[in-house]
């Protein structure tokens, strides 16, 4: 039944992928080919204990070159893989296209590559956008992709004025730009001394987070951990 169900959307329809645009075989099958599934790429061991990132150093190493030289507020943090490719064009469909049935096999993806750090959470905290961004938009993905997470959804921070996109940015100024941008809501309360895990799509300089983290930490959360459908990996120097 699927089978013919396709093949009739497929001649009606003539959908295509929404990441690579070619035409979609199964389109009961989500919007994505499989195609483009399959080309994900995955960050793999040995990964830098801080940050997530695959390690290109000697043996023996535990924390990437960025880890060595920065102090985040962050404990650890942990990606699907590098934001490029099949994974970029895929992210870009949820946010810009607002695809948002591509938020659970992302999350599936997120729960396995960040089943460590998920095991000792108590919740996901999504990183808000500011309210003008989330209604133009009308979803904020980072609260799609943590409600696939299978813990409870805390909004525990509120995002008080605009700000720049940080893709925009010099890395040298995307901690100014979010610098003061969030604070804390009322359901932070129940999360003291307690751990979470930051949801978010794409961790490019780590800059939001870390000011998300921050705002966590004077909030009395013991431990803030964060999970990323993405991470823009830095060349190794």
């Amino acid at each position: 039944m699927r089978d013919w169900l396709d093949g009739l959307l497929a001649v009606l329809l003539a959908p295509t992928c929404a990441a690579c645009a070619a035409p979609l075989p199964h389109p009961t099958k989500g919007c994505v080919c499989a195609t483009c599934w399959q080309q994900v790429v995955l960050t793999t061991p040995p990964l830098c204990a801080r940050c997530g990132t695959h390690l290109a150093g000697p043996a023996g190493t535990t924390l990437c070159s960025a880890c060595l030289r920065s102090d985040s507020p962050i404990a650890q943090a942990r990606a699907i893989g590098p934001y490029g490719g099949a994974l970029r064009d895929i992210v870009h469909a949820l946010k810009y296209d607002a695809r948002r049935s591509l938020a659970r096999p992302l999350g599936a993806l997120m729960r396995s590559a960040g089943a460590p750090l998920l095991e000792g959470c108590a919740a996901a905290v999504p990183v808000p956008l500011h309210p003008r961004r989330e209604r133009t938009r009308g979803f904020n993905q980072a609260d799609d992709l943590a409600r696939q997470l299978q813990l409870p959804v805390v909004r525990a921070l509120v995002r008080v004025r605009p700000t720049e996109t940080q893709t925009a940015l010099p890395a040298l100024d995307r901690h100014a730009n979010v610098a003061g941008a969030f604070r804390a809501t009322r359901h932070a309360g129940a999360l003291a001394g307690r751990s979470v895990v930051l949801v978010d799509d794409v961790r490019t300089t780590g800059a939001t987070l870390d000011a998300c983290a921050a705002v966590l930490a004077d909030a009395g959360v013991r431990e803030v951990f964060a999970l990323t459908a993405a991470r823009v990996e830095s060349p190794t120097p």
